[in-house]
């Protein structure tokens, strides 16, 4: 069985948040099985292991479940801690700003950005300028970083992975471009280097991104 595995995550290929667990169990080098999901039908497994939430992703390392990625995310920080770079910082203030800030990511840019992209042209347009304010406020945390972590991808940027993966297929599949090179040169170089980066990115987002454009371009169409 998969879940004899030591490490499986249950995802779905679209989702940023399964990106996020695969990025980064990839980061720390740590071997996993991946099981894809079906939300219009949902595992016994799935509903087993998260029979709470009843969404992916979950994490089940040693037959125990860990569920919502940004939970799992430090679980892997803090379980994995050879090899790669701590994805939170060591500083307890630190570590508290990387936890606002991918709670900021999640709940304020997640909801804006799948608003900015439905709906009516109004309704897009007022979330396509509410959506702009928050980058306006990831710009400036980034400062003259590489990475939101630093000089290492850490836990803002594998959370963040929603304005590289998702924000930019929507931009590509629409035809819309919201977060242009001349508003947010720093965020738009954050994203290019992101989302080539290593073989944990590429390999990971890649050819899912694409698949999910091609989704998105028939979603938009028809919708």
């Amino acid at each position: 069985m998969a879940e004899d595995h030591e490490v499986v995550v249950f995802g779905v290929w679209g989702s940023a948040y399964s990106r996020r667990v695969e990025t980064a169990l990839k980061l720390k080098g740590v071997p996993y099985k991946y099981i894809e999901e079906d939300l219009s039908k949902k595992s016994p497994s799935l509903l087993k292991y998260n029979p709470i939430h009843k969404k992916i992703p979950v994490l089940v390392h040693n037959g125990k479940p860990i569920v919502e990625s940004l939970v799992i995310l430090e679980y892997i920080d803090e379980t994995w801690q050879g090899g790669y770079p701590l994805l939170m910082p060591k500083d307890p203030y630190q570590r508290a700003l990387a936890r606002f800030w991918t709670k900021f990511i999640d709940d304020k840019c997640v909801p804006a950005i799948l608003n900015a992209f439905r709906g009516e042209e109004q309704e897009r347009e007022k979330a396509g300028e509410e959506l702009a304010e928050l980058l306006k406020l990831l710009e400036k945390e980034l400062e003259e970083k590489r990475f939101f972590g630093g000089e290492n991808i850490g836990m803002v940027d594998i959370a963040a992975n929603v304005i590289g993966f998702s924000l930019g297929a929507f931009e590509e599949a629409s035809g819309v471009k919201l977060m242009t090179r001349e508003k947010f040169p720093k965020l738009c170089n954050w994203r290019d280097e992101f989302m080539s980066n290593s073989a944990a990115i590429k390999e990971n987002i890649g050819p899912s991104r694409e698949k999910f454009i091609s989704f998105l371009r028939n979603y938009l169409r028809n919708k």
